[in-house]
């Protein structure tokens, strides 16, 4: 299976031509709004890594699911994330066309934007809860979107921050 295959996404067409909300593409978020989960860089990522046998079809069922139920959402730096991660990391790397592909399908999700209002508000709560800055701006991301849940393998499982709940799909498997 090719790694450029959109884990979840229907068949046909593709999902680039299924947007979150429906109009001429990718929708942006820039105030609350109800949104579902927002995942991190790590669940794209071993969506598409054939080197790991574990994690990858549990990443994989749970944007099956987010495709299905159309309730993802992501933001900039997961998407500049993913990016680099797959290009970089993986072992072999994925070839730059076939991850912008990924970048340009995932884009059809609510895509929240890494502004400076974002990042202001990121460095507080690095500040107040002794975070990195890089989750702390996801946690802002996700709070922006009106997720609930941050799903990631990064931060402690189970732990509440800026009233999201922290959820580790990694760690409840075996």
């Amino acid at each position: 299976m090719s790694t450029s295959c959109i884990i979840g996404a229907p068949s046909a067409p593709s999902p680039v031509q299924h947007p979150a909300e429906g109009d001429d593409g990718a929708e942006t978020i820039s105030t609350t709004a109800d949104r579902g989960d927002l995942r991190d860089t790590n669940v794209l990522a071993y969506a598409h890594d054939l080197s790991d046998s574990r994690r990858r079809p549990i990443a994989a069922q749970l944007l099956d699911d987010l495709w299905r139920n159309r309730e993802g959402v992501l933001s900039t730096q997961v998407l500049t994330e993913f990016y680099a991660a797959v290009t970089r990391k993986f072992d072999p790397a994925m070839p730059r066309r076939e991850a912008r592909a990924l970048v340009d399908a995932y884009a059809a999700w609510p895509v929240v934007q890494v502004d400076p209002t974002l990042i202001v508000a990121a460095s507080a709560l690095d500040e107040q809860h002794t975070l990195s800055f890089w989750d702390a701006l996801i946690i802002e991301a996700a709070r922006r979107a009106g997720a609930n849940r941050l799903v990631s393998e990064d931060l402690q499982h189970g732990r509440r921050i800026a009233g999201l709940v922290i959820s580790n799909p990694f760690l409840l498997s075996p």
